[in-house]
């Protein structure tokens, strides 16, 4: 199988911790053919999507350390068409780049692309939990975005509770997320400024305050609309912030009766929109994100349950490039029907 991840620069992977390299060390000890680009990477030439690519260079051994092979990965550059590969592995992080979508828009029928292209563009921000109704909706807490400072300003003095939570409509990792209170207007109103940029209008997200908060959040890892593992992250000290870069830390964790009745009501859709992995932060039983572009947690994961579940995310890649290609097999053999009987 020929894969190229669509990814952020090499130089910049943590060794030690980095989910995409788990990916890519598993792609290559199965001896595919494996590929590496940036959205910066992508061009067309002649009207064919193509990129500038890092091919691994295959080695007869490959070390089981993850680390160590990253230290030994040589490349070599070229352009290579898009249309070429059989899957493209999206793990850009956030924000979305459109453009790099439009550029895969033209090889969407030729490549199976995960995630998909259109659940991207519907699944990128922190919005995209509101969309889920009926079963899936009581997962799902009471959530407001606004540029307007006025109203965010009513929706806190309105809100059941003493605090909310604040952030950045397309912030990841933890940044700006804080916990705002009522019993400091003055405060909050200083914030908002910031956050919304003064004058210049940026979304922001005002989020019911669910209670276990400052315990931390649970991060489940769903492929193909299953879960496949799940660690707790906890904050750091008085920080609100559970997120492994922001100063947290992962300690393991069972999934709760809730949370797998949450991440049944959650999958059914994410498969819809084709998104097959992916992230979801959850706290009392409901849905903060869902991260589609790089979810990540897979080492740690790993490591706090001795399981390798870049193992069933290759399996399931591998699988859907199999039954595309059996799809195709069976379309040309019965073109070939058709042809034969013309010819007669």
């Amino acid at each position: 199988m020929k894969i190229c991840f669509l990814m952020y620069p090499w130089e910049r992977v943590k060794p030690d911790t980095d989910s995409t390299l788990r990916l890519i060390h598993e792609a290559a000890c199965r001896r595919h053919t494996v590929a590496l680009t940036t959205t910066n990477g992508l061009t067309i030439r002649d009207s064919v999507a193509h990129a500038f690519c890092n091919v691994l260079k295959k080695r007869e051994k490959i070390s089981t350390g993850v680390p160590t092979f990253y230290k030994q990965a040589e490349f070599k550059r070229s352009k290579l068409p898009l249309a070429g590969f059989d899957a493209i592995v999206m793990r850009s992080n956030p924000p979305l780049d459109p453009i790099a979508l439009n550029f895969l828009d033209s090889v969407r029928n030729d490549v199976f692309i995960m995630n998909d292209l259109d659940g991207l563009r519907v699944a990128n921000n922190k919005l995209y939990p509101a969309s889920f109704s009926g079963e899936a909706a009581q997962f799902i807490p009471a959530t407001h975005v606004s540029k307007s400072q006025d109203y965010l300003e009513q929706v806190l003095l309105e809100s059941p509770t003493d605090k909310m939570i604040m952030k950045p409509l397309n912030g990841f990792g933890g940044h700006g997320v804080i916990v705002v209170e009522k019993n400091a207007p003055q405060n909050f109103r200083s914030l908002l400024d910031f956050y919304t940029g003064g004058g210049s209008g940026n979304y922001v997200i005002l989020q019911e305050y669910v209670e276990g908060a400052e315990k931390g959040d649970v991060r489940i890892l769903m492929l193909n609309g299953e879960p496949i593992g799940a660690m707790r992250r906890v904050p750091s000290g008085d920080d609100p912030r559970s997120n492994i870069a922001a100063g947290g830390s992962e300690v393991k964790h069972s999934l709760t009766r809730e949370e797998k009745a949450l991440c049944r009501a959650l999958g059914p859709q994410l498969v819809r929109n084709g998104l097959y992995f992916v992230g979801l932060d959850v706290i009392g039983g409901k849905l903060i994100e869902a991260n589609v572009l790089s979810p990540g947690g897979i080492t740690r994961i790993n490591k706090l349950n001795r399981v390798k579940l870049q193992k069933n995310v290759l399996d399931f890649i591998e699988h859907v490039v199999s039954a595309r290609d059996l799809v195709e097999e069976r379309k040309n053999s019965f073109r070939k029907v058709i042809e034969d009987a013309e010819a007669l």
